[in-house]
């Protein structure tokens, strides 16, 4: 079912037509975090075009997601200076220590890892950026303890 704010966004474009469909697209993600299989057969319907025409159009963009995001999440520079670096083997072993893939989100919806192409403070490379909050020259090695903490605060929050 589509979330009440999705169909709120749905009703502020009554007689939408094709080229609303990215100011759609980024208000129901905006709302919910996400776009939904269901969000995407809604959008499908309200325009009057086929889901798969919707899903095309939104996979073309980097912006859309299409996996409900975790509480935190981890943003790995894949940038140049990352790379040479050693931002891969930092990647992997975030993958191995959440047991997902970029994209994805922990089962226990804590986490959600992203890959980006650059940061942009390439001086501190490798960068990870969880919630705003970078953490810079990172050695795989690190990797545990600062998911730890974070695992830490979460839980003191709850």
């Amino acid at each position: 079912m589509l979330s009440t704010k999705a169909q709120d966004v749905l009703k502020k474009f009554p007689d939408a037509k094709r080229d609303s469909l990215i100011p759609i697209l980024q208000e129901v993600q905006e709302a919910d975090g996400y776009l939904s299989k269901q969000a995407i057969i809604e959008v499908g319907r309200h325009l009057k075009l086929s889901a798969s025409k919707i899903y095309g159009v939104a996979t073309f963009y980097n912006q859309f997601r299409f996996y409900k995001p975790g509480k935190l999440t981890i943003q790995v520079c894949r940038g140049t200076a990352c790379h040479v670096k050693g931002s891969a083997k930092i990647l992997d072993t975030i993958k191995q220590e959440l047991s997902i893939d970029a994209g994805q989100t922990t089962k226990d919806g804590l986490f959600s890892l992203e890959v980006v192409a650059c940061i942009g403070v390439c001086g501190l490379a490798p960068v990870i950026c969880i919630e705003g909050e970078f953490h810079a020259n990172v050695l795989p090695e690190n990797i545990k303890n600062i998911l730890d903490s974070y695992r830490k605060k979460v839980s003191q929050d709850d």
